[in-house]
């Protein structure tokens, strides 16, 4: 082919529309091979030298998709922030990968794949899978190839370039039940090992079973929650931190559920010392281990260890075993937390039917979005949430109300539930 100037790059035909590209970044020598006409080719070299000079250029590797998201596995799937997620995350960013996503686009250069490849792999999901289910496919492989722009190994993100971004699609916002029927659940349960365990479920399952008595304060009438159990494959049960500093909190109790933890722990000591029950001596005397939790394995309690955590996924099957029976079939544990949220809500739930039920110029869609949007806002106190979910202009259609649940969403966390407060239906634009 034609001979350059030094600095300028070669290029070199291979055969019918196949070229390799020689060129210098620094004092590195680099080669591409490039696919298309001698235009295109000598375009494609004069970029591959800018981004030398402008400190874009990413050399070529031929590593596979495969190979770079094993990597990217074994690092944590670091994400935007480059933090390392949790066991749980990772093997469920794993389990994507492994079952859905290699299978297709596993033996493809990394630096080859396209946004039609990666259209034409959510086309052959499609049917197979749940909508919700492919987009979070699409969070995960966007994620991974993500890492790969940052770490030099990609120029561009691939998903960035789809022609369409897989729908969200509808989640699963569980069910709350009425007092009357929390009431009857609660009563289901006296008698059995998770009685104590339901009663105190308006935190997570996982923060509940990581409690320790060292996190009650009778006197106080609080609870600290610092940590939680996470279970993984690959170590089992352990005790972990909060994915944020602002996740630890202290929440304040009723007088009955403290009566009912300081019973539990009576038990806990008399087990300790060997005490049977109905037999009355003074317990102030005896000490359980450092680290005693509230809600131990039964097994290991029975053979003196007040140490050993629960198993999460067990708690969870036997719950809803049990509230099956009671006639709460389909209830799960999880739910519990989003009935307690609910309890907090002091408006009256004939508010919200009322504004859910109000003639407006909205479509029926974005009043359902609207209805969820401010069920969640009324469980955070953010004065601007409530505004955005509460006063948007009669024109804003199911996308601007989406967008605005997510707001909301992500509100509810930080925020106290006692200073909830709802704007009474009147006051909407």
């Amino acid at each position: 082919m034609t001979k350059r100037s030094y600095g300028e790059g070669g290029i070199d035909q291979r055969g019918e529309n196949n070229f390799r590209l020689r060129y210098r970044i620094g004092k590195k020598r680099f080669a591409k091979t490039f696919h298309g006409t001698l235009a295109e080719a000598k375009k494609e070299l004069r970029a591959l030298l800018r981004s030398g000079d402008t400190g874009e250029h990413v050399a070529p590797v031929q590593d596979t998709l495969a190979e770079w998201a094993k990597h990217w596995i074994a690092v944590g799937a670091p994400g935007r922030r480059r933090k390392a997620n949790g066991g749980r995350s990772v093997e469920r960013y794993d389990d994507h990968l492994r079952v859905h996503i290699l299978p297709t686009l596993g033996e493809f250069k990394l630096q080859e794949i396209c946004g039609t490849d990666i259209d034409n792999l959510y086309l052959s999901l499609e049917g197979k899978i749940s909508p919700r289910s492919i987009r979070q496919i699409h969070s995960v492989l966007n994620a991974c190839l993500g890492a790969a722009v940052r770490t030099r190994k990609l120029a561009l993100n691939p998903c960035d370039h789809v022609d369409k971004v897989p729908a969200r699609g509808e989640s699963d916002h569980g069910t709350a039940l009425e007092d009357d029927q929390l009431r009857k659940l609660i009563q289901g349960f006296r008698g059995h090992d998770l009685f104590a365990i339901v009663s105190t479920a308006a935190a997570r399952r996982n923060e509940i079973l990581a409690l320790r008595w060292s996190d009650l304060d009778p006197a106080a009438k609080t609870l600290r929650i610092e940590r939680a159990l996470e279970e993984t494959k690959a170590h089992g049960i352990r005790f972990n931190g909060p994915k944020k500093d602002s996740h630890k909190r202290t929440i304040t109790i009723d007088d009955d559920l403290i009566a009912l933890l300081l019973s539990e722990r009576e038990r806990h000591l008399r087990l300790k010392a060997g005490i049977p029950d109905g037999v009355t001596v003074d317990l102030s005397l005896i000490k359980l281990p450092e680290g005693a939790l509230m809600f131990p394995n039964p097994t290991e309690l029975a053979d003196g260890s007040f140490t050993s955590p629960r198993s999460p996924r067990r708690v969870s099957k036997y719950f809803q075993i049990r509230a099956a029976r009671i006639g709460f079939r389909g209830f799960r544990f999880h739910d519990l937390r989003g009935t307690h949220e609910t309890k907090a809500i002091r408006p009256s739930r004939a508010k919200i039917n009322a504004v859910a039920a109000s003639p407006t110029k909205r479509s029926r869609t974005s009043r359902s979005w609207q209805l969820r949007a401010l069920r969640l806002s009324t469980r955070s106190c953010a004065a601007s949430a409530r505004k955005r979910c509460c006063a948007l202009p009669p024109h804003y259609g199911g996308r601007e109300s989406r967008r605005v649940f997510r707001s909301a969403f992500h509100c509810w966390r930080r925020r106290s539930f006692e200073r909830i407060c709802l704007m009474p239906p009147g006051s909407r634009s």
